[in-house]
């Protein structure tokens, strides 16, 4: 009989001995420093940089107190206490879409969710409120008065439309610039009629430096992956809400992460300064960090150097000299652009010689194509209109864009001129100056040309009746005038003329003149000349007639206006004294008339004598105003 070897079954049995006293592994390591955070970093004058921790929900509260920090791997003595109310400014935005696809249970749904998420946030976060639909708004600015965006809630109406893209970027630029700034974010549908695309909006977001949470609330899988592309660009993260339920937990949570904020203090050491890596570790583990971020520091105070006596300096004079150039510069560019015209085209040169007229210059494609391509793209077409008429009327013949291009020039060149010169107050006057006085000569030039416009009317008519009288059409008898007559009638004649030719009616035609010239006279001349072909007579005839009237109006009025030249005098003499005699103090005596512009009782009184000036001048105006 063999030896019995019971060595296997001694190891067996120490095997099971072993499993049955050691505790089970559990399923799972539970990290201790789960979802840490660096979300803002400041520095106090005195060197104190405050660092602001995001803490996840499974975070220990005794181990969150061990964090330890590293500089550019160099370990920093920190200080960690939780955030109070001032220690760091804390925004919240609140962006909620509005569209008419939240009407019922998803409005409801969202508006517990807001006023729960005021109940639980911490009572120092400033929270805002911005809606947006087919029009992005912002009921409440950010603020700590909970029941004022309460109010602001239960207030939403909602709207059609879904402008996502503004309403994010709204709700970042209202989050202001200090401090830790967030959005929060619900919607339930892609972007509908935004102004931004999604770069654009990303790129507004992320230049403010405001993080964005968004919830997307039932969201089909397209809509949602432009939701995420949106806040991914600006750095953010996407919650999906199945059903509006779930509105409610989402942002409780979000106010509790707030909650759950604290506050890492250091000083800063010594001779860091600007660009550094900022590194939280735990000090049980000193491996990888928990999280880490390149922030800027500030900049070591550095005493000012010295200037010696040798040193090259700009002198205030030539810096003057220098700015009053700029804004010389600039009016001789606008006048370059507006004058680099190109030559007529072969198209315009045919048409101009079958009208009668001079060719029209193209617009080519240098300076000032572009510029004024710009410009014609910015007016609206009421404003178009206007301005053309009054520019046909004055005779000029440019376009509205080239125009309103010359005006924006004229501004611009005198308020840098004036602010080289004499600073602010100058810089005012020459906005002021540069806006006004192209638009008086432009009524004056009008004024000129509709006066010399009547008073040539009465000769043309007598004209036309000889022309009739010879046997002449109408037609023929505007062209009788056309050929001998002067300007501006003459001009205006052909201008019709040649609209009739294109088969407008000679009627339509020269009410066309006097809508353009804004003169009553001739709009009656034309609607004789209507009246006698509707109802037949003898146009000739009164064609004379009427051009006698208007030979005894014209007599009437330029005896009106040299009775009254007296009182016209007088109404611009006391209008511009009081200005004039500012001017000359400013000028000579600066400091007699600084507190006027200085003080709030001067800028009050300079406001009521002004006001009592306009008043004194347009009374004035309108007594020496005779209307014949």
């Amino acid at each position: 009989m063999g030896i019995l070897d019971l060595r296997p079954v001694l190891v067996g049995l120490a095997g099971v001995l072993v499993w049955a006293v050691a505790p089970p592994a559990p399923a799972e390591a539970q990290e201790p420093f789960e979802g840490i955070e660096i979300e803002l970093v400041e520095t106090d004058d005195d060197g104190t940089v405050s660092v602001l921790l995001g803490v996840g929900p499974d975070a220990a509260p005794e181990s969150v107190e061990q964090l330890a920090l590293q500089v550019d791997g160099r370990a920093v003595e920190v200080v960690v206490e939780p955030v109070v109310a001032g220690t760091v400014e804390r925004t919240t935005v609140l962006a909620l879409d509005v569209s008419k696809s939240m009407r019922g249970a998803p409005l409801a749904a969202a508006r517990d969710a807001a006023l729960r998420f005021l109940e639980t946030v911490p009572d120092d976060v400033r929270v805002g409120l911005v809606t947006f639909a087919g029009s992005v708004r912002q009921p409440v600015a950010p603020t700590t008065d909970r029941d004022a965006v309460a109010e602001a809630v239960g207030a939403i109406v909602l709207g059609a439309g879904t402008r996502l893209h503004d309403g994010v970027a709204r709700a970042a630029r209202a989050t202001g610039s200090e401090g830790a700034r967030s959005v929060l974010l619900l919607s339930d549908g892609r972007d509908r009629g935004s102004r931004l695309d999604v770069g654009r909006a990303a790129t507004v977001v992320a230049g403010t430096g405001a993080g964005i949470d968004a919830v997307a609330l039932e969201q089909r899988p397209r809509d949602r992956r432009l939701l995420g592309e949106l806040v991914r660009e600006a750095g953010g993260t996407v919650v999906d809400a199945t059903d509006e339920s779930a509105l409610s937990g989402l942002f409780a949570a979000e106010a509790d992460a707030l909650e759950r904020q604290v506050l890492l203090s250091f000083t800063r050491p010594a001779g860091v300064a600007g660009e550094v890596t900022l590194a939280v570790l735990d000090p049980a583990s000193p491996g990888a960090p928990l999280d880490s971020a390149l922030v800027s520091l500030g900049s070591v105070a550095v005493p000012p150097a010295s200037v010696s006596e040798t040193s090259t300096t700009v002198s205030r004079t030539a810096f003057l000299v220098g700015l009053g150039g700029l804004g010389l510069g600039l009016l001789v560019v606008t006048a370059v652009a507006l004058g680099a015209a190109r030559g007529p085209t072969r198209a315009q040169s045919q048409l101009a010689a079958y009208l009668g007229t001079a060719p029209s210059e193209s617009a080519g494609s240098g300076l000032k194509a572009s510029a004024v391509g710009l410009t014609d793209r910015l007016v609206r077409p009421d404003l178009e209109q206007r301005v053309a008429r009054r520019l046909a009327g004055a005779g000029l013949e440019v376009t509205v864009a080239e125009w309103l291009l010359l005006r924006a020039g004229l501004v611009l060149a005198p308020a840098a001129l004036g602010l080289a010169l004499g600073g602010p107050v100058l810089m005012v006057l020459g906005l002021a100056s540069g806006g006004v006085l192209p638009e008086l000569w432009l009524r004056r030039k009008h004024s000129k040309r509709l006066a010399a416009f009547g008073a040539q009317l009465a000769e043309t008519l007598s004209l036309m009746a000889g022309g009739l009288s010879a046997g002449l059409s109408v037609a023929q008898a505007i062209d009788t005038v056309v050929r001998e007559g002067q300007e501006p009638m003459a001009g205006e004649l052909r201008r019709a003329l040649s609209e009739h030719r294109l088969g407008v009616g000679i009627e339509e035609a020269l009410d066309s003149v006097a809508e353009r010239m804004g003169s009553d006279d001739f709009a009656w001349v034309v609607m004789a000349i209507r009246i006698q072909r509707e109802v037949g007579g003898n146009l000739a005839e009164l064609l004379t007639t009427v051009s006698e009237t208007l030979r005894e109006r014209e007599f009437l009025r330029r005896q009106v206006r040299t009775l009254s030249a007296e009182g016209r005098l007088s109404a611009w003499i006391l209008g511009c004294l009081p200005v004039a005699m500012f001017l000359f103090l400013f000028f000579t005596r600066g400091e007699f008339v600084r507190p006027l512009y200085t003080t709030g009782v001067g800028l009050v009184l300079l406001a009521t004598a002004g006001m009592l000036l306009a008043l004194g001048s347009f009374t004035m105006s309108r007594m020496v105003k005779v209307e014949v």
